[in-house]
Formats: structure tokens, sequence, C-alpha cells
């Protein structure tokens, strides 16, 4: 008796690790039916579907999506296009810079200055744009470090001290959005009108603003260049402070794949825009002699003033230091 309770526990045993074994490696079991064959897998289901979907209590419905296939999509851009994108932008514009300067020279004036100033910007005009600009280069700099931080600080900084620095980078990046904001807006209220088309336009651009001619186009308040990067900051200001309130403030009614679509669109203009800028801050600075001025002081000598807007000096009838001023300003170049 005890011989046959021997056997029978050694077969229960042996059947117990026999069959899960069966089961995991597809071999069928004694009785034909196969229960890990016949089930259906999470490939059949994504392919089925495109997601896999449950149900949650969570009155967010972004919460509860656990995983979202396009999720492979917006990290194969993020780790991989988005940084060849902006590396390309900013350098190749670092670069093209350096070599033009290098050719060309600051650009100079071919004539003495005159010895009179004439007022370029109100103090308000040289305040709003000052906000605005320091603003961007806050916003530039914490927004590179979300795409090369973890490549290029990290190895510098160690964990800790980059873990810290890209949490305020984070709360510096929201607060300074809001006065970017108002100062793209008051400046678009500014200069919209004296940045409109004209027939000069044209023949600025075929001289390239006299660069390589050393010749001056003529030109109203704002030349062709100038407006570019005024149609550029409106634009594309735009187009990053909507998109930056849409991940800020991301609403109900869009899922995750329309947040992940504002992060495109706010990555890669926020790269163009950085490269933008760069350029606008060469001309204002060593690029153009005497550009800084009007940003500075609001004032620029007549010499320069005749030199690259004389339309402008002509039409404000600012040819003598007792000439009128009709209160409107130019953006310095």
């Amino acid at each position: 008796m005890k011989s046959r309770m021997a056997a029978l526990v050694l077969a229960a045993t042996l059947a117990a690790y026999t069959v899960p074994a069966m089961a995991e490696n597809n071999v069928p079991s004694p009785t034909g039916s196969n229960p890990t064959a016949q089930s259906v897998t999470e490939q059949q289901v994504l392919e089925e579907l495109g997601k896999v979907k449950g149900r949650g209590a969570i009155p967010d419905p972004k919460e509860v999506v656990l995983e979202q296939p396009q999720g492979r999509e917006y990290q194969a851009f993020h780790e991989r296009l988005l940084p060849w994108i902006g590396g390309i932008l900013t350098l190749g514009m670092l670069i093209a810079l350096t070599v033009f300067y290098l050719m060309r020279g600051p650009i100079t004036l071919d004539e003495r200055p005159a010895g009179v100033r004439i007022k370029r910007f109100t103090v308000a005009e040289r305040l709003t744009h000052w906000m605005t600009a320091a603003s961007f280069i806050v916003l530039a700099i914490t927004g590179l470090n979300y795409v090369f931080g973890k490549r290029l600080l990290l190895p510098l900084l160690g964990p800790e001290a980059f873990s810290v620095w890209s949490q305020w980078a984070k709360f510096l990046h929201n607060a300074f959005g809001w006065p970017f904001l108002l100062g793209v807006s008051v400046m678009a209220v500014l200069w919209l009108k004296d940045n409109l088309p004209d027939r000069y336009d044209l023949e600025w651009l075929r001289e390239f603003g006299g660069f390589f001619s050393r010749r001056h186009p003529p030109a109203r308040r704002f030349n062709a260049g100038q407006k570019l990067v005024f149609w550029s900051v409106a634009v594309g200001g735009g187009i990053l402070i909507l998109s930056g309130i849409v991940l800020l403030f991301p609403i109900s009614s869009l899922d995750i794949g329309s947040l992940q679509t504002a992060q495109y669109v706010h990555a890669v203009f926020g790269m163009i825009m950085i490269a933008i800028i760069i350029a606008h801050i060469y001309i204002g600075t060593i690029g153009m002699e005497g550009a800084s001025d009007a940003m500075v002081s609001g004032e620029v000598d007549l010499a320069w003033a005749k030199a690259h807007h004389r339309l402008w000096v002509e039409e404000e009838g600012a040819r003598t230091p007792d000439g009128p001023q009709l209160g409107r300003s130019v953006p310095a170049e």
C-alpha cells in the first residue's frame, strides 16, 4: 500500500513539472490542445487596434494611457533627429558668420561721422527690445539643455549637479515665456506698419544689403533684412508661444499624440529662431559699425543714418539737429 502511494505522489510531481514545460515550449499536451499557441499575442493586438485599451477611473483620459506605440516615433525624433536639426542650424549659422566675417569684415561707413546725433528709439521701445531679447536668450539656453544637456553637460557636471540645473532650467523656461510673449506682442504693434513690404526691398535683396558690394541700398525705417527678422520673430515667436502654452497647459481635449505634435513644432521652430537671432546679434554688434548705438543710447550718427536708411532720414526731415522728429522709430540693424 505504501509503495502504491509513493508511486502516485511521484507521478503527480512529474506531471506538475512536465505540463507547464510542454505548454511553455509550445509542445502539444497529451490531450491535443495548446492554450499558449491559441492565445492572442500583444503584437496581434497592436496590429489590429494600434493601441492597447483598458478601463480607468481617472477623469483625464491622457492619464490612463500606460503605453502608446506612437511614443516610439517621438523618441526617435527627440533622441536622433532633433539633435541633428539643432546642431546643423546653430553650428551652421556660427560657421557661416565666422567665414563671412573673415572674408568681408565688419560693415563700416565710407565717410567720417557727422558728429550729429538723431533719435532712433524711444526709452519704451528699447526696454521692450531688451526685455524680449533677454527672455529669448534664457529660453534658448534652457531649451537647448532639453536637447543637448545630457549629451554635453551631464558628463561634465555629474548626475546630481545636472539634475539641479535641469530642474531650474525647466522653471526658468516656463517663467520667461511670459515676458517673451509680452515683448513679441508689443513689438508687433509698434513696428508692424513699418515692416510692410515696399518697392525698395527687392533692390536691397538683389544687392544683399550691400554686404559684398560695399554700397548701401536705399531703405526706409526698416530695410528688407530687418523686415525678414521682424516677420521671423512675429511669426516664429507666435508659433513658439502658442505651442508652448499648449505644452504648459495641456487641455483634456488633446490626446498624447497632439501634445507630441506640439512638441515637434515647438522644438523645430525654436531651433530655427535660435539660428536667426544669432545672425541678428552678429549684425547688431561686431557685424556693422554703429548699429548697437540705436538700441543702447537710442541715437545714431547722422552719417550712419544717411548711409543705411537714407529714405528714412529724408522722410523724417532729420538732416539737421533741429529737424523734426516724428516720434516713430526703427529697430537697430
